[in-house]
């Protein structure tokens, strides 16, 4: 049972009914605080509502932008929704309750469904007496627009974009707009005893058009309903709730990009709303993997978008920063184009869609290039990988300064300068061995057989050489220069299911280290397995994906029981006073042997910290529907149905 409050159901939906008082905690970075939020959201526009009833606004639409933080609040006379001792968070909206002796105040925000850039206010004012009740009922918000950029290190000398206005109106009535300030809007209500009245608001952006609210509302709801996805698997009762609570908040963190096209997905939680950047290029692809399944439509916007964070050559940018600027400065991963090209070919897998490829895609404007087809853009994609990239000595995908793990070339235990110039990723070999005849059957499917050809013979060669690594007990995780390999006396898990998955490792071998992983890295640990064996590693969402998935062909019962593990259930009965991992979550938790255990990472000596937001990091959602979709069968390397 949460410390917070517990699930139930609103408007057919699945909801969290949020009971706690101020509960601090420590975001190591910043003060402690007592503040607890949810991101909720739909294709333009984030609520951010908080456990003090109050409620904010995050823009992506150019940049890393809040319009207002911890502001919104309705009032009926001295009746303050802020001073509400319920709250419910439903997929897409906040509700708060409060009353006095006379009447109940219930104001709900809601993100109407579509790329709507301003959120939807109902103020519901119910008579609980025998009298007329008139007050003045109004709407506030305090507009501060604040761009996140790049919130670390040194200060960089670049212009503040011009602020945008910002509107509240009640619908119907007045309308007040400002760029900077306090917004409100009063109205006279009269309530006659035992009546219900309901007054409407709209606050945010390029609010222009007349709506019919009460109309809008509904038909937002059951569009909402109609869209979810729904789960009943015996085996993991939890996935009734989280499967449709995910699928929202996964959806709920797009932006449509008004810098480059598409809808932006990116990671949100410390990288966005706290340091200001969209990275890495792999997440938001990783991102939109199960929306391929759910919501095909959005996960081709999220590809046309990534790739055009790139350059000509095929090169893609570890992250943007908060202006949309392609960032490049502190790492250069070596699996980003494996990523795009595994999104397009499980999209192309999916829906048959091969006229998609042929429509034009954007490059960056830093560029200053012209369009070319989705189709080349991969393409130039592969040839980077292949060809830039490229393979080391032991003829593995060489490494840079990173491949999944950004710190895998420090953790490696080598000089950091040889093994950026000389030094090779396991993992991405085994991952590429996996992607590339994916990204075969769609290069055909386009008539490019030469890159076909070409893709299915270098991940053949790569799935020999991971199958080389096998020392015993597990696959090795990298290798440096000189004849030195990681990974041979410890367990580095992010590898060892890319073994499995592509085939490297033989049917005894797959069981084997499945029972390993299950004995070392799997003990103990009720959010999943630790990502490092010996010691007490992370648990990593991105990582325990690719776990379930491997397990799934070999040890269903082992597969479900870690994709348990992922779930807010999970956290939740692990850690119950925890508030991220109640309703989302960061990308990793830190281990039981940790000081902090269920908590999540923080680097204060370099002014980072997961902890300093720990919740709305799409990894928490995007990777558990995933995991799940592969155990129901859903597998694009697979024929058959499992």
């Amino acid at each position: 049972m949460s410390a917070f409050g517990h699930w139930t159901t609103a408007e057919g939906l699945p909801a969290f009914s949020y009971r706690a008082g101020p509960r601090p905690w420590n975001p190591i970075i910043d003060p402690p605080t007592t503040r607890h939020v949810v991101h909720l959201g739909n294709r333009r526009i984030t609520l951010v509502a908080d456990s003090d009833g109050r409620t904010g606004v995050w823009d992506e639409h150019l940049g890393c932008r809040w319009l207002a933080e911890r502001t919104g609040v309705g009032r009926f006379g001295e009746l303050a929704t802020d001073a509400a001792p319920v709250k419910l968070f439903g997929p897409t909206f906040c509700r708060t309750t409060v009353a006095d002796a006379e009447v109940e105040l219930r104001r709900t925000v809601l993100c109407p469904e579509g790329e709507v850039p301003w959120v939807l206010v109902g103020i519901e004012v119910t008579n609980r007496g025998d009298e007329v009740v008139r007050r003045a009922l109004s709407e506030e918000w305090e507009v501060r627009p604040r761009l996140v950029d790049l919130e670390f290190g040194p200060a960089r000398d670049t212009a503040v974009p011009d602020p945008p206005v910002v509107v509240l109106e009640e619908c119907g009535g007045d309308r007040v707009a400002t760029t900077a300030g306090v917004l409100r809007v009063e109205v006279a209500l009269e309530v006659p005893p035992g009546a219900t009245r309901t007054t409407w608001f709209r606050f945010g952006l390029d609010i222009v058009d007349q709506i019919d609210p009460s109309a809008l509302h509904s038909a937002s709801l059951t569009a909402l309903r109609t869209r979810l996805p729904a789960a009943d698997v015996a085996r993991a009762p939890e996935a009734a709730i989280e499967i449709p609570w995910h699928t929202a908040l996964l959806t709920g963190a797009a932006c449509t990009d008004g810098v480059l096209g598409g809808h932006t997905l990116d990671q949100g939680s410390a990288y966005s709303f706290r340091h200001g950047f969209n990275g890495a290029a792999r997440d938001p692809l990783q991102h939109a993997l199960p929306l391929v399944h759910l919501e095909p439509d959005l996960a081709l916007s999220v590809l046309r978008n990534t790739c055009a964070w790139g350059s000509p050559d095929g090169d893609l940018p570890y992250a943007l920063d908060g202006r949309k600027q392609p960032w490049t400065q502190l790492f250069r991963p070596s699996d980003s184009n494996l990523w795009a090209l595994w999104l397009a070919a499980e999209y192309a897998a999916a829906t048959g869609d091969l006229e998609a490829f042929t429509r034009p895609a954007p490059y960056h404007p830093a560029h200053r290039t012209d369009p070319v087809p989705l189709r080349e853009h991969l393409r130039r994609q592969f040839r980077f990988f292949t060809d830039v990239i490229g393979l080391g000595e032991n003829g593995h995908v060489r490494i840079l300064n990173a491949d999944w793990n950004d710190l895998a070339v420090k953790e490696s235990g080598v000089d950091r300068d040889l093994m950026v110039e000389r030094g090779e990723s396991v993992l991405n070999s085994a991952m590429a061995a996996w992607v590339l005849p994916l990204y075969a059957g769609l290069a055909a499917d386009l008539d490019d057989e030469d890159t076909a050809q070409e893709a299915r013979q270098l991940a053949a060669d790569l799935r020999r050489r991971v199958a080389g690594e096998w020392n015993g007990r597990w696959f090795r995780r990298a290798h440096a220069p000189g004849g030195h390999p990681v990974g041979e006396n410890d367990l580095w898990l992010e590898v060892q299911p890319w073994a499995i998955l592509c085939g490297a490792a033989t049917d005894e071998q797959a069981r084997a280290l499945l029972a390993t992983i299950d004995e070392t890295c799997r003990a103990g640990s009720p959010l999943g397995a630790r990502h490092r064996w010996p010691g007490d590693g992370q648990v990593w969402f991105a990582v325990t994906m690719t776990l379930v998935w491997a397990a799934s062909r070999y040890d269903q019962d082992l597969a479900w029981d870690e994709w348990r593990r992922m779930t807010l259930h999970a956290h939740t009965a692990a850690y119950p006073d925890i508030w991220s991992g109640t309703l989302s979550g960061p990308d990793c938790y830190l281990p039981p042997g940790s000081d902090r255990p269920g908590e999540t990472w923080a680097l204060p000596g370099n002014g980072v910290a997961m902890q300093a937001y720990p919740v709305a990091n799409l990894h928490s959602h995007s990777q558990p529907l995933l995991a799940y979709l592969r155990l129901r069968g859903i597998d694009p390397s697979r024929t058959e149905v499992t």
